[in-house]
């Protein structure tokens, strides 16, 4: 109806958390263990209170009752004997017996003082006594000692019926007495025995409780935390496919989701790394085929270049040692152009195979003395630095895990280089540094020269890049990537210290252990057999 609120829906069980259900069932526990408390409290309260009366004041009560009949009694025997022999020995009884009534009167009283119906009895007791004192005690005990009194005789039936009448008023008043006590203790009976019936329930009721809660916890908590942990450890060994059961509270089951969630997003994403993983291994496997041609094609196209370029070059230079000085200076100019290309052909066609064969033909990794792979190296340059006049010095280099060949190779290019690229006005100065850095060798070899700019830098690195023409500084631009090659196969890295301006600094390292064995290929076997010339 219009105008009308409709009234909020009370929360499903099935939506509420697991904090929700701990204040539940802390809250039920609590009130539970109240009401429990309360009704133990009251039964022992009124346990105690009923004990209390028939030991404080029924029992006591009845037993004060007795001793006020005994000094009745005593009271009532003292004036007969007094009245019928006119001793007075017999009075001493009648004073005592006074005395004592006066006391447990009043101890009555006390003990009575909440029991209008008790205090009723007592006063009945009190002026039937009256009365029977009045008439009879007191006039027979103020008669003078020594004979008997007339008046004793004279009232006697009259003291029989004025004592009975207390008798009957005791008699009476000890009656109600017993019953209230009987009555109590039948009280306290019930009272213990419901005492014990509500603390038997009490303790039923707690293990009750305590059941309950240890099963909420099980079926609520630690059952499908176990749950969630096993499929999640199942998850965790490989069974990316197994799903996650979402059981227990609302937070529990939304955790199962959420986890649920990123499994099936792992699966998506492992489906998807699986596929690029196969469509790279494709990609490594071309690419590795590509570069086995590449190297086989470069091999055999080198060896293939040689036999007819050594024809060029020797019928060049016959050509050169025959006609030279005859023919007319164009044709001599001509004739050494086609010397000098056909040598400069050669010499890039030993480059280029010598590149293509570091990592392939050359891997004979044994421990290397560095030191003396630079004495070999200045040996071998040595026309060359002497020419430049040029200065070398060099730390004491350590000895590596290394292919010896590939390290003659690699100091070779870098001295080389070194003193081939100086000022015209300056004698090279050559410095090779090391120093241990992590679990590498970082070695540096410093230099006066005309220096690398720094936008240059990687460039030097590619083969066949020259920043200078041939003309400037012979050479094929093969020597600084044939060193990067060499480097990285050992395991290092190597850069241009850009920030060195006073010639050209070159850094690398190489790993101090044992090279990788190499990744045997199917063409490897096939370039070799091709490269190798028939015997």
């Amino acid at each position: 109806m219009t105008g009308m609120t409709r009234p909020r829906r009370a929360p499903r069980f099935s939506a509420w958390t697991t904090r929700r259900w701990l204040r539940a069932g802390v809250a039920v526990s609590l009130v539970v263990l109240a009401v429990l408390g309360l009704t133990g409290a009251w039964v022992l309260g009124r346990t105690t209170a009923i004990s209390a009366t028939l030991v404080d004041v029924r029992s006591p009560a009845l037993s004060t009752a007795f001793r006020l009949e005994s000094a009745l009694l005593n009271q009532e025997t003292g004036i007969r004997g007094y009245g019928l022999t006119g001793t007075p020995e017999f009075l001493e009884p009648y004073q005592r017996g006074l005395t004592d009534e006066n006391t447990y009167a009043a101890q009555l009283a006390r003990l009575l003082r909440e029991d209008s119906r008790a205090l009723d009895d007592l006063k009945a007791v009190q002026e039937a006594l009256a009365t029977w004192q009045e008439r009879i005690a007191r006039p027979v005990a103020s008669s003078p000692p020594g004979a008997p009194s007339p008046l004793a005789t004279e009232r006697a039936a009259e003291a029989k019926t004025a004592f009975d009448a207390v008798r009957e008023a005791v008699g009476d008043q000890q009656e109600r007495l017993r019953a209230e006590r009987t009555r109590t203790r039948a009280d306290l009976a019930a009272t213990m025995r419901l005492r014990n019936w509500v603390f038997s329930s009490i303790a039923v009721v707690i293990a009750l409780l305590a059941g309950l809660v240890f099963e909420g916890l099980r079926r609520g908590i630690t059952q499908p935390l176990g749950q969630l942990g096993a499929d999640v450890r199942t998850v965790a060994g490989g069974d990316f496919g197994h799903p996650i059961s979402s059981a227990g509270p609302a937070d529990l089951r939304r955790l199962s989701d959420e986890i649920d969630f990123m499994r099936r997003q792992l699966v998506r994403e492992l489906a998807v790394s699986e596929e690029a993983r196969r469509q790279l291994d494709a990609q490594t496997a071309d690419l590795q085929r590509s570069n086995a041609e590449l190297e086989q094609f470069a091999y055999v196209a080198s060896h293939d270049l040689q036999e007819p370029l050594r024809k060029v070059s020797s019928f060049t230079q016959l050509l050169q040692r025959r006609y030279g000085g005859q023919l007319d200076d164009k044709a001599d100019q001509y004739i050494g152009i086609a010397v000098d290309g056909a040598n400069r052909m050669q010499t890039l066609i030993n480059d280029l195979l010598d590149f293509s064969r570091v990592g392939r033909v050359h891997h004979a990794p044994q421990e290397v003395d560095l030191d003396h792979v630079m004495e070999r190296t200045l040996s071998a340059l040595s026309v060359g630095i002497e020419e430049a006049g040029a200065s070398i010095t060099h730390d004491s280099l350590p000895t590596l895990v290394a292919d010896p060949t590939q390290m003659g190779m690699l100091w070779q290019n870098l001295i080389g280089n070194a003193v081939k690229f100086r000022r015209p006005d300056l004698a090279p100065e050559i410095r090779v540094e090391v120093a241990r850095e992590g679990e590498l060798w970082r070695f540096t070899v410093t230099d006066n020269g005309i220096g690398i700019a720094p936008e240059y830098a990687d460039k030097v690195f590619v083969i066949f890049q020259r920043l200078h023409t041939k003309d400037v500084y012979p050479g094929s631009g093969i020597g600084l990537a044939m060193c990067k090659k060499i480097v990285e196969f050992h395991g290092g890295d190597i850069a241009v210290d850009t920030e060195y301006r006073d010639g050209a600094r070159i850094s690398f390292t190489l790993a101090p252990g044992r090279l990788p064995a190499p990744v045997p290929s199917d063409t490897a076997g096939a370039t070799r057999a091709i490269a190798e010339p028939a015997p």
